[in-house]
């Protein structure tokens, strides 16, 4: 009979097993159920357990949307299925033991209202094959975990990722990794995560190293996110305190969030520009838990002991743009620009710089810049401020006409989870694509590895004088930033947290 290898862990055994050259433990808890009397509070480092406990399956979802869990049904947690079980984390590697090898922990995304480390796209073998040890998690998202809750800690989900840290500090030795050399990276919500942990008191010293990758610039004052989460609250008759939500079902919650959600441009005379993004949850600029805005935190020299490397898509916002391929006006997109833009003025700063695009492109423009380009550009020009090493990537390649270089492509080229097969497969695949995925893909996966190994990626530093971006194409390169006409539009523009209106 062939027994998995077996590790010792602070908590207890765990059993994972070997696939291929890469051993690989899933589900192992790293935190109690968030559940009962735990449900809106702090995370609380999981108990020990005696015996082995096998590894061999991914922890069920965090309380989402399509997870059918009887959690989900249950305000008490009480579910024979398992799935209050879910502060789970995975981990893969290729040497088990005194290895001291680089550690990479992968942060989801999913608009911090749904996804999980059993997503096949963030499967870590082939990056733990190129010489990592890598660990994924779930954390709690939407209400559970981003909800401003009166008598609950804000941000419980950034928390729950904090406790991961931790685990990863006193338990990844045994599993081939130095915890003195960890990387967090993450994607869109995982990135804003990230730059959320940069300035938390509560992760210090828990990584070394940051990849964030297409920052959202959305954090929220205490006041708007106390907004957000009444309406959301009554929609099931209660207020957003503790006592009333405790006796709610997650599937009621998420219901409510969903109705919200729907209706949230109606919101936005009051909620402001936030009202017009594709999420009704951000990390919460509490003063405590989170102590400052990332851009401002990182100007100030908050994270200048850590090596920052952050970047985005060139097509950010085209997934999310509901009018792709539909005639605009240009009073319709007006109304658009004078929400998003910077200035007083803010369409004439667009129409200067892109004058021959027409208003649906200015729509999606502008929406990419706001939400996720220009947050990641000023990050990196932060970090540099505040005297940390940083280093700048934009990924252009793509490989149909439809999507572009998308929000998500880049995370899923350095996983290397995006087959050729798959690439082939597209109605509107470009005719070369396929046979440079390979090379794009691992072209990315090494600028990763050796940023985790040594803190150099293999390009220039960034500064905001020479501004030297990688610019992963079908032939990758190291040249100024390309966006520079978005770059000028937005120089002035300091992101922060958004409010409420200010009333006299």
């Amino acid at each position: 009979m062939n027994i998995g290898p077996e590790i010792r862990t602070a908590a207890g055994v765990v059993r994972g097993r070997w696939e291929k050259a890469v051993a690989v433990f899933r589900g192992i808890p790293y935190a109690e159920p968030p559940v009962g009397a735990y449900r809106f509070g702090a995370p609380v480092p999981v108990q020990r357990w005696d015996g082995i406990r096998d590894a061999l399956k991914f922890g069920p979802p965090v309380p989402q949307v399509a997870h059918t869990g009887a959690v989900m049904s249950t305000a008490s947690g009480s579910a024979a299925d398992g799935s209050a079980d879910c502060l789970t984390l995975n981990v893969w590697s290729p040497a088990l033991g005194t290895a001291g090898l680089p550690v990479m922990v992968w942060i989801h995304g999913g608009g911090y209202q749904e996804g999980g480390s059993a997503n096949p796209h963030a499967d870590g073998a082939t990056l733990a094959g190129s010489g990592v040890v890598v660990v994924s998690l779930n954390y709690r998202v939407g209400v559970e975990g981003f909800a401003h809750i009166i008598g609950a800690p804000a941000n419980r989900g950034i928390l729950d990722q904090a406790t991961a840290l931790q685990w990863v500090q006193d338990n990844i030795t045994a599993f081939g990794g130095d915890p003195g050399k960890v990387t967090v990276f993450g994607q869109s919500a995982g990135a804003g995560c990230i730059a959320a942990l940069l300035t938390m008191p509560t992760a210090a010293g828990l990584f070394h190293r940051a990849i964030p990758q297409s920052v959202p610039g959305t954090f929220f004052t205490p006041q708007l996110a106390a907004a957000i989460s009444g309406a959301i609250a009554a929609e099931v008759g209660a207020r957003a305190t503790v006592e009333e939500l405790a006796g709610i079902a997650p599937r009621a919650l998420i219901d409510a969030k969903d109705t919200i959600l729907q209706k949230m441009p109606e919101f936005v005379e009051t909620w402001r520009p936030m009202a017009l993004t594709p999420s009704p949850f951000s990390p919460v600029v509490d003063g405590t838990v989170l102590p400052e805005a990332p851009w401002q935190a990182l100007a100030a020299g908050a994270a200048r002991d850590i090596d920052l490397l952050v970047g985005h898509t060139q097509d950010e916002y085209r997934l999310f743009n509901t009018r792709f391929g539909t005639e605009m006006t240009h009073e319709q997109v007006n109304t658009t620009l004078e929400w998003l833009a910077p200035g007083a003025d803010a369409s004439h700063g667009y129409r200067t710089m892109y004058p021959q695009a027409t208003p649906a492109q200015l729509y999606e423009l502008v929406h990419a810049d706001w939400l996720f380009r220009m947050p990641s550009l000023h990050l990196a020009d932060a970090q540099h401020a505040g005297g940390g090493p940083a280093w700048l990537y934009e990924l252009c390649w793509s490989f149909n006409h439809e999507q572009g270089a998308s929000h998500s492509l880049d995370f899923l080229l350095v996983f290397g989870t995006l087959g050729i097969d798959d690439v082939r497969a597209h109605r509107s695949a470009h005719p070369s694509a396929a046979n440079e995925i390979t090379y794009v893909s691992d072209r990315m996966r090494t600028g990763w590895v050796d940023f985790a190994t040594t803190g150099n990626p293999g390009w220039a530093p960034y500064d905001p004088h020479t501004r030297a971006t990688r610019v992963y194409s079908a032939a990758p390169t190291t040249q100024p930033y390309p966006e520079e006409r978005s770059r000028r539009i937005w120089s002035s523009h300091q992101f922060d947290t958004l409010d409420l209106p200010h009333t006299e």
